[in-house]
């Protein structure tokens, strides 16, 4: 898992969730989506149906299931299903399914939910199952049903995989059935094909047993006929540690080892593992995989160190099989220091006291929010340099109204005005954008052009929250020193924070002592330095991420040196 660090539509950046949630601490659950559980522990569904043919207009006519784990039936689900449509000649030849029997049967829309419900949380196994689910799947969405996705074995490409093709004629229920001597023969009616499949399942699974297939992540695997180099790489997990942190998949090329992927995860091992098996089936991983010569790992205490510690290696390798490998382009709204002041989108702070707000992803959203500004303080929109000594003669700009033309010196002392009031809308105090803005889409509404009225509501939406990340990321970056905590479950997370950068990160065990064990982490943080306009000594994300968990319940300060918190009107 990652931390979300998508931008929303206005390009500007959400705030970084967690990667991991209380559960940092807990062992994995042996059920769910865990595809490293037991094959003894699975719960298989082997399902067969019979339908009135193979078409888009083919319906189901018959459906039967078994539930079964550790090699006993546990559940039985069988229905004839009328199709409301003509059952051909063909099928009642092949199947003996008549008209006459499906007549009184309940409709499928009668028995779909039924299904569902029984087959909640299992494995599904068919024999060619893209037949099956296929109906199935189809069925759903016709009738409205919310069909999960679930993971499918299908016992004809693992029969392909585990018998060789000398030893059978063809991979049909009736040569498997004959091939392993199954109690129950198949006879095309569904109940007597799935209980022949569940006796060829449990035979295909002793088979493989014996090639070290012991999991559903292996079985996957296997029936997905993974390439052999790929299935020998599995051992680069076997000396990785069980515990939270970081993996880094690299190569050692010619230039030296180059990182091809970060991913964060609260067992390494175990995630590691999942990229040999058919759990991972993302192309670009694939590719990855083939060129990658190992794996790397870095433990880490908390699930914040471990996505802090994951950005840091994203931003110091630039791996090409990240997503968020790009270095993110931020811009700022500075509003600058010259005599006669201007609005101008720059890459990056400095110190000179000017005004900034941001930080934005790129330039649009900071163009966005000029507008906003612009719309509710008569800033000049022109890039020249202005003297307050040399008046210039006044632009079509001015002379159209969209300028209030300091240019000419006339009007210096209510320029200077409107600059002061601007500042403290860049800083501290919303109420005069959205006041102005928000008049303006009523005035708009009223005279029915919604459009406009929108596009000033998102240039508003677009100010304030680039005016609520500034503040946030000040706050916090303005602070010398925190040391924080919080408890999951028997542990407590303890941070050290300093101008808004990861100093240190650790826990304190049951029997510990958490005031102790803070002490110590603040006695072997390392030195942050502050940076300009107490913008993060670090990566902003970083800095958006120690915020969030900052803002979690159950956070207690320990200690602070400075102030963190939000000045008034800020949203």
């Amino acid at each position: 898992m990652e931390p979300n660090l998508e931008r929303d539509e206005q390009g500007v950046w959400d705030s970084p969730t967690l990667p991991f949630g209380d559960d940092w601490f807990a062992p994995d659950s042996p059920s769910g989506n865990n595809d490293d559980i037991a094959l003894s522990q699975v719960t298989f569904c082997v399902i067969d149906l019979e339908t009135t043919g193979m078409g888009p207009a083919a319906r189901i006519t018959e459906i039967g299931a078994v539930k079964t784990r550790g090699g006993e039936h546990v559940g039985e689900f069988h229905t004839l299903v009328n199709p409301e449509i003509p059952v051909p000649g063909f099928i009642t030849a092949l199947t003996g399914i008549t008209n006459a029997m499906v007549r009184r049967a309940p409709t499928i829309d009668l028995v779909f939910s039924s299904l569902v419900e029984f087959t909640r949380g299992c494995v599904m196994v068919a024999h060619n199952a893209s037949f099956d689910m296929g109906f199935l799947l189809r069925e759903a969405e016709r009738l409205g049903y919310d069909w999960p996705s679930r993971t499918v074995i299908d016992t004809l490409s693992l029969s392909r995989r585990v018998i060789p093709r000398s030893d059978i004629p063809k991979y049909t229920l009736d040569a498997l059935s004959q091939y392993f001597d199954v109690p129950h023969s198949p006879t095309h009616r569904a109940l007597d094909d799935v209980l022949a499949t569940v006796s060829i399942l449990h035979a295909l699974l002793e088979l493989v047993g014996n090639q070290g297939v012991e999991t559903l992540a292996d079985l996957l695997a296997f029936s997905r006929v993974l390439s052999r180099a790929r299935r020998e790489k599995r051992c680069w997990a076997d000396d990785l540690p069980e515990k939270p942190g970081v993996y880094l998949f690299v190569r050692n090329a010619e230039r030296g080892r180059e990182v091809l992927y970060v991913g964060t995860s609260k067992n390494i091992r175990k995630r590691v593992r999942t990229y040999f098996t058919a759990a991972e089936n993302r192309s670009r991983m694939e590719e990855m995989i083939a060129l990658a010569t190992g794996v790397e790992a870095v433990e880490c205490h908390t699930a914040l160190e471990a996505a802090i510690v994951e950005l840091r290696c994203i931003k110091a390798h630039q791996p090409p099989y990240n997503k968020r490998s790009k270095r993110p382009r931020h811009t700022w709204v500075k509003l600058t220091t010259e005599p006669i002041p201007r609005l101008s989108v720059v890459r990056k702070m400095s110190a000179d006291q000017a005004s900034y707000l941001g930080p934005f992803s790129g330039s649009e959203p900071a163009e966005v929010a000029i507008d906003a500004l612009t719309g509710a303080f008569a800033l000049r929109p022109c890039t020249h340099r202005l003297s307050t000594r040399t008046p210039r003669e006044p632009c079509a700009l001015a002379e159209m109204g969209s300028c209030p033309a300091p240019c000419t010196l006339s009007e210096l002392g209510a320029y200077s005005d409107i600059v002061e009031r601007a500042r403290a809308s860049l800083t501290q105090d919303v109420r005069g954008v959205r006041q102005a803005n928000r008049a303006r889409i009523g005035e708009l509404s009223e005279q029915l052009r919604y459009e406009e009225a929108a596009e000033t509501l998102e240039r508003l939406q677009v100010f304030e929250t680039a005016l609520k990340r500034g503040a946030r990321l000040r706050s916090l970056s303005s602070c010398a020193n925190i040391v924080a905590a919080r408890a999951v479950g028997a542990y407590w997370e303890i941070h050290v924070v300093r101008y808004g950068t990861l100093a240190c990160a650790g826990i304190a065990r049951p029997g510990d002592d958490p005031a102790r064990v803070a002490q110590l982490l603040v006695e072997s943080a390392g030195t942050v330095v502050p940076q300009v306009d107490s913008m993060p000594a670090g990566l902003i994300e970083e800095a958006e991420l120690i915020a969030s968990w900052m803002e979690l319940p159950g956070v207690r300060l320990l200690d602070i040196e400075g102030t963190w918190g939000w000045p008034v009107n800020v949203g």
